[in-house]
C-alpha cells in the first residue's frame, strides 16, 4: 500500500498522504487536499487492509457528503439571549399559552 497518491474525480485533485501522529501510541491517519479547496482533511484512520480503491472510494464519499452539507441552508438558531434556560419558562410565552387554548378537555363540564 502506498503511503501518498493522487487521483482526480468529478474534475477535481486529490491528494492523498498517511501521515502518523505521536500520542500514546502510533496512529496513522489518511489525510487529503482537494483542489480548489483550501482546507485539509483527515477523516479516518488508516487500516492494516487499506488499498488505493478502497481509501479512494471512501474519501470521494466522504467529500461529496462534505460538499451536499455546506450547500444546505443554514439551520436558523435564536440568539444567545433568546435561548431558554433550565428551569424558566419559554421565552416565547405567548405561543405556549395560544396552543393551551387549543387543547380540548373530553369529560369534564
Amino acid at each position: 500500500m502506498k503511503d501518498a497518491f493522487e487521483f482526480e474525480d468529478d474534475g477535481r485533485t486529490f491528494s492523498v498522504i498517511m501521515e502518523e501522529r505521536r500520542a500514546a501510541e502510533v496512529e496513522r491517519w489518511w489525510w487529503f487536499t482537494v483542489s480548489k479547496d483550501v482546507h485539509r482533511y483527515a477523516p479516518f484512520q488508516a487500516a492494516p487492509g487499506d488499498t488505493v480503491a478502497s481509501v479512494q472510494s471512501r474519501i470521494v464519499q466522504y467529500y461529496n457528503d462534505l460538499v451536499f452539507r455546506r450547500a444546505q441552508p443554514a439551520e436558523p438558531r435564536a440568539h444567545w439571549a433568546q435561548r431558554g434556560r433550565p428551569g424558566r419558562p419559554p421565552a416565547n410565552k405567548a405561543a405556549v399559552v395560544a396552543e393551551d387554548a387549543d387543547v380540548e378537555v373530553i369529560g369534564e363540564e
